[in-house]
């Protein structure tokens, strides 16, 4: 191993090259005594220094001159030198050089440090300002670092309700920066090709209701349908601690769904359920203002360990100064969470009040999910609202009391190791203020992860009287390849 170590006599820095054996940053002094027992007489006996080092010469005159090179058969120029290495060295060096420097020596060093005395304490001033800089730089630096990630989901699906087979396609990129490492500066981009499903098809015949781009509430199909071919701006938002326990974000197109109703087993990530409706609680999370997005805030604070509460403010009207921020559309979301600490069970209680094209909304949500083990997982959820007045998009006087739920499971390593299986059924908007009958929606899938980055995942829709209207059912399959970078 290389050591490359330096004793400063009276101003002048004299450079000593040792050789060691393998021995590395650290050793114990038995180590270090071993390693100076064998004596190096020629540097051709140096297996790792060449003629054409920039070093060689140096190395050639320690051994052939002064005899100062012990240790193993190799130099290893670039190796580090700790402090207690650099004593044993220098006491070593000083013994066996003391003897054999000759007046000649002497007189030489003498005369260079006469020589090089002003030019060493001007390089000694400059050093000591060079430190005092970069501890500055070090203390003011600003740093930032973006994370670059992405999602494509690529659908084939078909189905009843008269649909042929057709592709719906979704791509989202996401820029994730940082300044500080604390705080995060999101922003997502999304395009599609606006492609619609069997489900989305029927329920745009129907009204367009209940659907997943639905106007009253999402009780639809595919999550990834009805995206723009134009790129938009999903999500622009900054979210930065206020204390230890407090965490503030602010941005100008945030999706409630970000923050609040969030479903380990149901969350949008590409590797569970594909339709919207199993993702949120329809009442809680405000499909018109969650699919468009809007300017707000949101302040998480992290009451205990277990214990976190959460509120959001979030208007879609925002850039429109005839709407503006607290007018139609908008919603305001209230959310406690606990996790128990003993068993892996969550609950999730939220309160909502918005206005959505006409409508006063005051709803209440409550859910749950259970891990029962590393391979199953299950989820509840149950809300009911207040709907009144005027509602634009039902054209006319709305006053309604619906209620929701839905239930769900998860099982890993599904037959295939490495797969995921679900079923999930629930009803989005029960009220016999809307239709003549209630739907109900029922999904299963099967989820192959068949590297890090791609996820296959087949699955079957069936919906019960869609948009609450007794007619036929709707069926539809997906095979759904998800796509992440």
């Amino acid at each position: 191993m290389v050591k490359s170590v330096g004793r400063t006599i009276g101003g002048l820095t004299i450079g000593i090259l040792i050789v060691g054996s393998a021995f590395g940053p650290g050793a114990t002094a038995a180590e270090l005594n071993s390693e100076f027992t064998e004596t190096i007489t020629s540097v051709s006996e140096l297996t790792d220094v060449q003629p054409t080092d920039w070093a060689y010469q140096a190395v050639k005159t320690l051994i052939e001159r002064y005899g100062l090179m012990k240790g193993s058969k190799t130099f290893r120029g670039n190796q580090p030198l700790t402090r207690f290495e650099f004593a044993r060295v220098i006491s070593q060096v000083m013994e066996q050089a003391a003897p054999i420097a000759t007046d000649d020596d002497v007189k030489i060093l003498r005369k260079l440090q006469g020589l090089y005395e002003e030019a060493l304490s001007d390089l000694r001033s400059r050093m000591t300002t060079l430190e005092k800089t970069e501890s500055l730089l070090t203390n003011q630096q600003f740093s930032t670092t973006t994370k670059f990630s992405g999602t494509s989901d690529q659908i084939l699906t078909s189905g009843s309700s008269n649909s042929k087979s057709s592709i719906v396609s979704r791509v989202r990129l996401n820029f994730d920066t940082s300044f500080s490492g604390k705080d995060l500066l999101v922003t997502q981009f999304e395009a599609g090709n606006g492609g619609l499903d069997a489900v989305g098809l029927n329920q745009q015949r129907q009204g367009n209701r209940l659907s997943t781009l639905g106007t009253l509430a999402d009780g639809g199909g595919l999550d990834a349908v009805g995206v723009s071919s134009n790129v938009r701006i999903r999500k622009l938002y900054y979210s930065f601690p206020l204390s230890k326990t407090v965490q503030l974000t602010v941005g100008s197109v945030i999706p409630p769904s970000d923050f609040i109703d969030r479903n380990t087993f149901a969350n949008n990530s590409g590797r569970n359920f594909a339709s919207s409706f199993f993702m949120n609680n329809p009442l809680v999370v405000q499909n018109p203002i969650d699919r468009a997005g809007g300017a707000g805030v949101v302040a998480e604070w992290a009451m205990r360990k277990d214990l976190s509460l959460r509120g959001l403010f979030v208007g879609s009207g925002s850039s429109d100064p005839q709407i503006g921020l607290f007018r139609d559309q908008y919603q305001a979301t209230i959310e406690g969470e606990y996790r128990l600490p003993t068993r892996p069970i969550t609950v999730r209680a939220q309160f909502t009040n918005a206005t959505v094209n006409g409508s006063q909304v005051n709803a209440l949500g409550l859910s749950g999910e259970w891990a029962s083990s590393r391979q199953v997982g299950a989820f509840a959820r149950f809300g009911i609202a207040q709907y009144s007045g005027s509602n634009s998009a039902l054209g006319g006087k709305f006053d309604a009391t619906p209620m929701t739920w839905a239930i769900g499971g998860i099982m890993r390593n599904f037959v295939i190791p490495g797969s995921k299986a679900g079923l999930a059924i629930g009803q989005p908007f029960i009220t016999s203020s809307l239709g003549n009958a209630t739907q109900t929606n029922i999904e299963a899938y099967f989820g192959l992860l068949l590297n890090d980055r791609i996820n296959f995942s087949p699955s079957i829709l069936y919906v019960i009287n869609p948009d609450n209207q007794v007619a036929a059912s709707v069926w539809q399959w997906a095979l759904r390849m998800t796509f992440e970078f």
